[in-house]
């Protein structure tokens, strides 16, 4: 390809100047001298041209393809009905059909959904990214093979930036029914024990006009009610424990409808004990009673009552009422009228001084087995004729003494049990062998009940702390009252404060000490999912996942700690995932707990309707009213329409690239010196002759 190239001796604007010169000099010449001044002009042209240096340069080009860039959509949304089925149908045809184009080079750009937050089908982002090494004047055109549901669309056709046209083929059909619910208020706190108000809204299109909604909290079904669809409405929900409740709100399904996948919202709610109350009744003044008191009081989350018995009932010593400083014991208003009040109630070296009746002994029983909590701190007075395990609450209390205090040096010890044991495993301190614990001085020689396993113990292996479950309520048994001298630092002491807060937490039923649980969770890498089952036994089943869709996948865990299985599992749909190991069931949220994917489900031409036209392009859709597909004809056009009622159309660039240049200057050289000589003769010639003729 030969083309005409100037690199002037001089810059452009002195060119500039020159040239204007000599046309004035022409002008005036010719005004002067006639015809004969054309040869002045034509010397003078030649030297501007030889400044001006031309050149015909040769180039060597070698023609490249266009690029036609087909953006598929794999997100959430393109998975539902025949979607899936429609957009590797057309895939495969468009990929057919480019391969008839021998101008045209196509290039696929598949969108899946995005690994980490809630951002929906990102085509134009995605697309810009794919394309960042081409040059704009080689996109020939771009197709998009979607449901028309895009969350990223240009403002403008300028703010787009394409110069190609933009097609676009709709998947899906335009009768397409569904029904979904929607949150309007959803809570993310709730306080233990009390109602939360949910309102939602059941949305359809092609439905019936009302839908029977179930409701279901950490799995089990809770209520279900029939709602007009289209009107919000409310739903009253209890917070049964701490940490999380996950409630599902699920409506029927529509029969044909697209998915049943945004039939279910998903609301993980999480508990919070609005305060603790733990009932301290001390039997008599001693020198770890105040460890029990400081730890309690330490917790802003604990409302503590703490009664110490200090004048027994019996005592009469002649001091008159009105000088006594203490209160009375209000044991009918704590032990019958307020019992269930409180969370836990603990004994600390508390002795049967016939302070308690008998009848309030059978209350604190009835207390436990309905859910309550019991913590029984003993010292020597537990092995008396005193004893607790004398009254009424033998019958839930994990062991019982037979008469012997042993006092003697100790260092405390997990049992087998305790290893795996929420409440002791792992303690600071454990690891060594004997633990790296400072020494208790007493303990209380009991007998566990059968089926009991303490977890920690003392000398020779008696029992120093058992744990039982009484009906819907649960006890513990300390057998000896030298815990302060760990809080206080003998023997650099030991971990107290773990292992207290920790029964204390376990009494209360707090999730995350259960014995044997299943727990799910995401680890922030993405969808990873962490699953932990804590057990007692030897060995666990494998966990089964169900994901949003129904699909299923078995995990087997491997043992970390004593007690604690655990594994790592990628999901691969966003949304509620059920696990189940045994009779255990746990729920975890991958990605937003309602995906936007799933908000807009229905396929759409009109969103990017105004975009497609604005660049020449088109939007239609590829199913067929009989259940077929049609993909358009694809032609390169040079000028005119982009597209027709069968066809869309790319504009080629007939762009190259450059292998080669010669140059062949135009003003250098011996002809362009003879050619200016010739010209100077020529002049000279001719105005001598006018010259002597005149």
């Amino acid at each position: 390809m030969l083309s005409l190239s100037f690199t002037p001796l001089v810059p452009w604007p002195v060119l500039i100047g020159f040239g204007v010169l000599v046309t004035v000099f022409a002008v005036l010449a010719f005004l002067a001298r006639g015809r004969t001044a054309i040869l002045r002009a034509l010397a003078l042209a030649l030297v501007l041209l030889a400044i001006a240096n031309p050149s015909l340069v040769r180039e060597d080009r070698e023609p490249v393809k266009d690029i036609a860039a087909i953006v598929v959509d794999r997100s959430g949304s393109q998975a539902l009905g025949d979607r899936p089925a429609m957009t590797d149908a057309v895939r495969a045809e468009l990929q057919r059909r480019f391969g008839a184009l021998t101008n045209i080079e196509p290039r696929f750009i598949d969108v899946p959904d995005a690994k980490d937050g809630d951002e929906g089908t990102r085509l134009f982002t995605a697309l810009s990214q794919a394309l960042a090494d081409v040059p704009a004047e080689r996109l020939a055109g771009v197709v998009m093979l979607t449901d028309g549901v895009v969350h990223d669309i240009p403002a403008s056709v300028a703010a787009l930036g394409l110069k190609g046209p933009l097609h676009v083929l709709v998947t899906g059909h335009p009768d397409e029914r569904d029904r979904q619910i929607k949150l309007i208020e959803a809570p993310r706190f709730g306080i233990v024990g009390r109602d939360l108000t949910i309102r939602a809204e059941v949305m359809e299109r092609g439905g019936t006009g009302s839908a029977t909604v179930t409701v279901r909290r950490d799995g089990e079904e809770v209520g279900r009610r029939t709602f007009p669809t289209g009107q919000p409405f409310s739903l009253t929900m209890r917070i049964e424990h701490g940490g999380p409740n996950v409630v599902e709100i699920e409506v029927e399904p529509l029969p044909g409808e697209l998915t049943t996948i945004n039939n279910r919202a998903v609301l993980p709610i999480e508990g919070i004990r609005e305060k603790l109350r733990v009932l301290l009744v001390s039997g008599e003044p001693h020198q770890g009673e105040r460890t029990w008191r400081n730890l309690l009081k330490s917790d802003a989350n604990v409302d503590l009552v703490h009664f110490t018995i200090l004048r027994p009932p019996e005592k009469q010593d002649g001091t008159p009422i009105s000088e006594l400083s203490l209160i009375a014991f209000p044991t009918r208003e704590l032990f019958v009228q307020k019992i269930k009040d409180f969370d836990l109630i603990i004994f600390d070296r508390y002795a049967n001084q016939s302070v308690l009746p008998s009848a309030y002994f059978d209350n604190i029983v009835r207390y436990v087995r309905e859910g309550g909590a019991l913590l029984i701190a003993a010292g020597p007075e537990f092995a008396s004729p005193s004893s607790l395990s004398r009254t009424r609450l033998a019958a839930i209390l994990p062991g019982e003494p037979n008469g012997r205090v042993v006092e003697q040096p100790y260092k405390a010890s997990l049992t087998n049990i305790g290893n795996r044991h929420p409440v002791t495993r792992a303690l600071p301190g454990s690891e060594a062998s004997p633990p790296a614990w400072g020494d208790w001085l007493r303990i209380v020689s009991t007998q566990v009940r059968p089926g009991i396993q303490p977890i920690l113990q003392g000398p020779n292996a008696l029992p120093l702390l058992a744990l039982s479950r009484e009906e819907k309520g649960r006890v513990a048994l300390l057998t000896s009252d030298h815990a302060w001298l760990w809080a206080r630092g003998y023997q650099e002491g030991g971990p107290y404060l773990d292992l207290l807060r920790r029964l204390g937490h376990w009494l209360m039923k707090e999730p995350a000490l259960e014995e044997e649980a299943l727990r799910a969770q995401t680890t922030g890498h993405g969808r990873e999912v962490r699953v932990e089952r804590q057990t007692m036994a030897d060995t666990v089943e494998p966990v089964t996942v169900t994901g949003p869709t129904g699909a299923q996948r078995t995990l087997t865990l491997a043992q970390g700690e004593p007690g604690l299985f655990s594994t790592t599992f990628e999901a691969t749909e966003l949304g509620l995932h059920t696990l189940r190991s045994g009779t255990l069931v746990a729920f975890v949220s991958v990605g937003p707990p309602n995906p936007r994917e799933l908000a807009d489900v229905f396929s759409d031409t009109e969103r990017l309707k105004a975009l497609a036209e604005g660049t020449g392009g088109s939007i239609r859709r590829v199913a067929e009213a009989g259940g077929g597909i049609v993909v358009p004809r694809l032609q390169s056009v040079r000028s005119g329409r982009l597209g027709g009622a069968d066809w869309i159309g790319f504009r080629p660039s007939d762009s190259a690239n450059i292998r080669g240049v010669e140059v062949y200057p135009l003003a250098l050289g011996l002809w362009a010196l003879a050619a200016l000589a010739a010209a100077v003769l020529a002049m000279w010639l001719v105005e001598g002759r006018r010259g002597r003729a005149a």
